[in-house]
Formats: structure tokens, C-alpha cells, sequence
């Protein structure tokens, strides 16, 4: 059997009870590269008081296992798809980062009827250029030459916005340091394969959310209208004030942004 991903679920009533919270359309939340679950505190924390949420570690990432060689997008979303079924989760509200929101599209590919909602963050659909798949190859090759740390120091403050606070700059420098280059290389290498999703997003038949900080550079404002214009019932949020990772540069607006869509999928 393959090995389950590390993965963090809260509800603040407890796995065992039923009350009003565990009726909740649950929360699956997909971390970016290079980070882990923990990515996602503000939103455990703030999410669990009135549904069950779900934050994985992807495979290689964390303390989930690594797969040396390449994991495409398709086995994240295989693993994720086994999760739930490993947690009886029939369906969910998903929401990824980044890397996270490629693999939430996969997801959606796949098993899009197992999904309420789609949340898309600092993300974008196209499939990669030749100059960009040359490019995480190159990264993927030096990941593994080299660890982490080189490169976790040169992108910090692409990561989050240079004027982020020092304990969120902290936090993010500790994930990007803890992660394996092996399971890093392996997801860039198979994120410079992913499948081109912009006439997916055309076909969603589900509301979707789209957020991105003003300041990301990684994947600038643009890429998030040109989802929102094709996504055939989405809202846009742009985050003033935060970078790549404005979950955790500015997770109060962060939450109540996701905190109305729910409200709006509960309702």
C-alpha cells in the first residue's frame, strides 16, 4: 500500500463527535514549493473552529516521504484523492497556493464531483515555456548539489515581501531550509511537465475564489484575472500589503476573504 502523506486535520469539537461544525463542507488546504503544512497555520487555526481541515504535507515535502526522480502534479493529486478517501472525506472545499493551485486544478481534472468550491492562490494555469522547463531542471539539478539554504536565501524576499514582518520571514526561511532537495527536485521536474489547465478552468462547474497578493512577482496580478475571467463563477481578491504568501504576510485579510466564501458555499 502507498504510504498516506503526513497531514494535519482540526476541528475544534474533535474527530468523534457530530455536531454542527464536523456538517461543514470540510477544508482541504495544498501547500506551495518548497514549503510544508505548516504554511497554512493562520488558516488551521482560524478555520477549524467550524469545520473539519485538512493541510497535507505533500509527498516530499515535510514529513511525508520522498519519491526521488519526478512526481508529476498527477501523483500529488492521486495522493491527495487517497487521502481523503483515507479520511472518508466525500467532499471538499479545496484551496492551493502556487504550486498548491496547479495541483488543486489537477485535482479538479480528476475528481472534480468530490469538489464544492476552488480556491486558487498565487497561482497560474499555463503549461510551462521551453525557457521555464530548462529552468526547473537547472534548479532541480542544483537543489540537489547544493541543499537548500543557498537558494532559500536568494528568493526569501520574493517569497514574502521584503517589508514582511521578521517572524513571518522566519517562518518562511525554516520551511524552504527543512525541505528535502530530493523531494524538491522531483516536483520541479514534474511541474516542468504539467499539462496546460486554462480550458479546464473554462469548464468549472463550481465556485471558485481567486487571491493574490499585490506585490507577488512570481505570479503577478494579471495571472490572477486572466483565471478569474475564465472561471465561470469566481470572485477576485487582490491582498494589498503581501508578496507570494499572503496567507501568512497578512492572514487576517487572507482569512476573511476565504471566510466569506465558505460562508457563501455553506449557505
Amino acid at each position: 500500500m502507498r504510504p498516506l502523506l503526513v497531514h494535519d486535520v482540526r476541528c475544534a469539537s474533535g474527530e468523534r463527535e457530530e455536531p454542527e461544525a464536523l456538517t461543514r463542507t470540510p477544508l482541504l488546504l495544498v501547500h506551495g514549493h518548497p514549503f510544508d503544512r505548516t504554511m497554512w497555520q493562520p488558516q488551521l487555526t482560524r478555520f477549524s473552529a467550524d469545520r473539519r481541515v485538512i493541510a497535507p504535507d505533500l509527498r516530499g515535502y515535510g514529513a511525508s516521504p520522498v519519491t526521488p526522480g519526478t512526481v508529476p502534479l498527477s501523483r500529488h493529486a492521486q495522493d491527495i484523492g487517497d487521502l481523503l478517501d483515507s479520511l472518508q472525506v466525500d467532499t471538499c472545499v479545496l484551496a492551493g497556493l502556487s504550486m498548491g493551485g496547479q495541483i488543486a486544478m489537477e485535482c479538479y481534472a480528476r475528481y472534480g464531483d468530490r469538489i464544492r468550491g476552488l480556491v486558487l492562490a498565487d497561482t497560474f494555469p499555463a503549461a510551462e515555456t521551453p525557457e521555464g522547463r530548462r529552468s526547473r531542471y537547472a534548479m532541480a539539478d542544483r537543489l540537489l548539489a547544493e541543499g537548500m539554504r543557498g537558494y532559500a536565501d536568494e528568493v526569501l524576499e520574493r517569497m514574502v515581501a521584503p517589508y514582511a514582518h521578521p517572524d513571518v520571514k522566519a517562518h518562511v526561511h525554516r520551511m524552504m531550509t527543512a525541505t528535502s532537495p530530493q523531494g524538491a527536485a522531483a516536483a520541479l521536474r514534474g511541474r516542468a511537465e504539467r499539462p496546460d489547465y486554462r480550458a479546464l478552468l473554462t469548464a468549472v462547474g463550481v465556485p471558485g475564489l481567486v487571491i493574490t497578493g499585490a506585490d507577488d512577482t512570481y505570479t503577478p496580478v494579471s495571472d490572477a484575472e486572466v483565471m478569474h475571467a475564465a472561471l465561470p463563477d469566481s470572485e477576485l481578491h487582490v491582498i494589498e500589503g503581501a508578496a507570494h504568501l499572503p496567507n501568512l504576510e497578512r492572514p487576517a485579510e487572507f482569512n476573511r476573504v476565504l471566510g466569506d466564501f465558505l460562508a457563501r458555499l455553506d449557505g
